[in-house]
């Protein structure tokens, strides 16, 4: 059964909800853009270091797994506190892996101070920026999640260069530990959220619950009586009892993490299909340099300019596309499966390309696609969710964008290694693009001709009516 947002009370619409925009933008620049530069930042560290793709693509594989399996506790982390918390942490645990992985030199430490600290942290950030702008905003949040995003864009068009030019004046340790200091101003954006209710009027009773599991003296004297007695009749009261109590524990925690929303089969549709496409997009983030340096030859110069034409073109995307769909009010899903569309054939057409002019015009294309999946992707979840719901709906989708990562993504690098070409290791992310393309469109076709359907007979019912109340007044 559909879940539609209902619209919550006393919420602006703006105000200082665009101040908590700007901050989101902010720790999205210093933050959430850092993943974009992996290949351009570490691939040349892990070149000397004699690794193939396969250890670069499992670094980002695992980086991506821990950043969406963060999904576990998200839910209750966000109800418990603010957003504002749990962001701050974010950006901690982000600075912390970045300077852990400057002083790197073995594979499993990049695993434990990228893929680890810096996976969880930018986890966090997340899910608890989106909701910090969730609660300010409703016929506007497609405008306001749309410029929150352009940070990570203009991100993204900064930090390529910023790491080129301190690699070839500082070398590798300086650049990293450069984007930690880039990283740790995140602080800032989080210090600027306020949030429209009391963080103890969000809470939804988590600790009175786990408090209530661990402490609850009734049921754990009753069980610890029924151990001392043998009979077959207290065995069987005994076993009843820690049924209860197994029952209870499971429902907590499908409370607490909303685990109901499994229940609904187009949600799972939902989770699924963005997590294909979200593990297609970072494999491909990852490969983009590689490809251009290896396989088309460009130098470090060229590759950090066509990785700041994708970051331009999105930045450009996700400011003007809300303004467009939400004056429109095409669905937050529709757009993303358009977006998905444009991924497939500018990454189709880019694999193909040869020349730089060629390479600029297709990276371009790129971006624009590619900022109508990562604008929509939480609006789509937020879109389905009651508002209740949300903060499970958000982490239940990271988990699988996790579990996709890992096993989808990692096949990826075992691509490139096997068959040594860079251009069928981008076609085999296209055939993934589109397998979510041909389950979705029929989908989303079938329950919009069953809207308009209804929506039909709904007319046709209150025209009937209306002719009726005539009737009766002659």
């Amino acid at each position: 059964m559909e879940m539609e947002s209902s619209l919550q009370p006393n919420i602006p619409n703006g105000g200082w909800g665009w101040i908590v925009v700007a901050a989101v933008a902010f720790i999205n620049m210093t933050n959430q853009s850092i993943p974009s530069v992996f290949g351009l930042l570490f691939g040349g560290q892990l070149l000397e270091m004699k690794q193939d793709t396969k250890t670069a693509s499992l670094i980002t594989n695992l980086h991506s797994l821990t950043l969406n399996l963060s999904g576990l506790f998200i839910g209750p982390a966000i109800k418990n506190y603010s957003p504002r918390i749990v962001a701050t942490i974010g950006c901690l645990f982000t600075t912390s892996g970045l300077v852990f992985s400057a002083f790197s030199t073995q594979v499993w430490q990049f695993i434990f101070g990228y893929s680890f600290f810096c996976g969880v942290g930018q986890g966090l950030i997340a899910p608890s920026t989106f909701m910090a702008i969730n609660s300010y905003f409703t016929t506007k949040r497609g405008r306001a999640v749309g410029v929150s995003l352009a940070g990570s864009g203009l991100g993204q068009m900064m930090i390529p260069h910023l790491v080129r030019i301190c690699l070839d004046k500082f070398g590798f340790r300086v650049a990293v530990l450069a984007l930690a200091g880039f990283a740790f101003h995140g602080l800032i954006g989080a210090a600027m959220f306020r949030p429209l209710v009391s963080p103890q009027k969000l809470k939804f009773n988590n600790r009175r619950d786990v408090k209530l599991l661990l402490d609850n003296d009734k049921s754990i004297s009753e069980i610890k009586i029924l151990k001392k007695n043998d009979s077959s009749e207290e065995d069987l009261k005994q076993d009843s009892k820690t049924k209860k109590l197994c029952n209870k524990v499971f429902n907590r925690l499908v409370e607490a993490m909303d685990l109901e929303l499994l229940r609904d089969p187009v949600f799972w549709s939902i989770i699924i299909g963005m997590a294909l496409v979200y593990t297609s997009t970072t494999n491909f983030t990852m490969l983009f340099p590689y490809f251009l340096q290896n396989s088309i030859g460009l130098t470090r110069s060229d590759t950090a300019l066509c990785m700041s034409v994708v970051a331009g073109a999105d930045i450009c995307c996700r400011l003007l596309l809300p303004f467009i769909t939400d004056k429109l009010q095409i669905p937050y899903r529709t757009i993303f499966l358009f977006g998905t569309i444009g991924l497939l054939i500018s990454r189709a057409a880019l694999a193909e390309s040869t020349s730089l002019t060629t390479i600029i015009i297709m990276s371009a294309f790129t971006g624009m696609t590619k900022s109508s999946t990562v604008v929509n992707n939480n609006l789509t979840v937020s879109s389905y969710c009651r508002p209740e719901k949300l903060a499970g709906g958000l982490g239940l989708s990271m988990i699988t964008k996790g579990v996709l990562v890992i096993t989808v993504g990692q096949l990826f690098g075992w691509v490139r290694d096997h068959t040594g070409s860079y251009v069928t290791c981008l076609h085999s992310q296209n055939l993934v693009l589109a397998v979510v393309i041909a389950f979705w469109t029929p989908e989303i076709l079938c329950r919009s001709l069953k809207k308009q359907r209804e929506t039909l007979e709904s007319g046709v019912e209150t025209g009937e009516q209306d002719k009726l109340r005539q009737q009766n007044v002659c």
